[in-house]
């Protein structure tokens, strides 16, 4: 098996509960962590907002905490921090600055319809994004060393309620975000209660209790969906899915196998060549 290096925690995607992914915005009272050369057709609305390089949000940024927006990004509108905000080398605001706390700001930033800042301001080139949110999850987490991150992976998508309270929104580098579309390149996990316009691509998918996905769930490995998750439109897994109790998929239902609960409901044709195994019980 290949080794993990530190940088893996960027292949996953975690929506955690409550997320709402509607017509212009991405939703949640979290922190938002946004991977490198990322392609958003949304705003952005959280606590801390952090935005890794080289990545581009059509909309806003709005956080009821600290904005860090990374070196060479684009922001289509305004970026608004309650708190402070850091803005690196090269960035571009389509919109106007405004910062309650003090501001970090690299050279070569273009801001369309000028900032406002109450605190301090300095010109300086602050540390990049990805360093920061290295240095952030590992105190997040109480962790003392890089080598101890291999419990961030094997926790960080579990049932833990203490662990997961912690955790922000995870959008992964290089991640794309329109109307029609949610493409991330490895694994996405669906928190409980979630709202999510558009159709999901991603390496593995987990959708969590009384979800709703507005649109269609595809994956090159396992789907799973559980007990009140309702997806409108179709289920398509490149291995396995798994439709639990209490679920209802609107759609059609593809796989290679799938394990069905008896009080699961499809809408839609069930194709499942290697097999389709009923499951009884709770």
């Amino acid at each position: 098996m290949r080794e993990r290096t530190v940088k893996d925690w960027y292949n996953h995607c975690l929506l955690p509960d409550g997320t709402e992914l509607q017509e212009h915005s991405i939703k949640t009272d979290r922190n938002i962590v946004i991977g490198e050369f990322c392609q958003i057709d949304y705003g952005l609305r959280g606590a801390n907002v952090y935005v890794g390089e080289s990545t581009k949000i059509r909309e806003y940024v709005w956080a009821s905490g600290d904005a860090r927006i990374g070196n060479w990004c684009e922001i289509g509108s305004d970026v608004i921090a309650k708190a402070d905000a850091y803005i690196g080398e090269g960035v571009k605001i389509n919109g106007k600055l405004s910062v309650l706390g003090a501001l970090d700001i690299g050279e070569k930033v273009e801001i369309r319809d000028g900032f406002e800042a109450k605190g301090a301001i300095e010109v300086r080139n602050p540390m990049p994004v990805f360093m920061f949110i290295i240095i952030y999850l590992m105190t997040l987490l109480r962790i003392e060393n890089e080598k101890e991150l291999d419990r961030i992976l094997d926790n960080l998508f579990s049932d833990d309620e203490e662990e997961k309270m912690e955790i922000p929104l995870m959008i992964p580098a290089r991640s794309k975000l329109n109307m029609k579309l949610f493409s991330v390149p490895s694994t996405m996990k669906i928190g409980k209660g979630c709202r999510l316009h558009g159709n999901i691509r991603a390496g593995s998918i987990d959708v969590q209790q009384n979800s709703v996905i507005f649109g269609s769930l595809r994956a090159r490995n396992r789907i799973t969906v559980v007990d009140g998750v309702t997806v409108h439109g179709n289920v398509e897994s490149g291995s396995i899915v798994h439709v639990k109790k209490g679920a209802h998929i609107l759609g059609d239902v593809k796989a290679k196998s799938i394990v069905l609960h008896e009080d699961a409901k499809v809408d839609g044709t069930i194709e499942a060549p290697h097999g389709l195994r009923i499951e009884r019980g709770s």
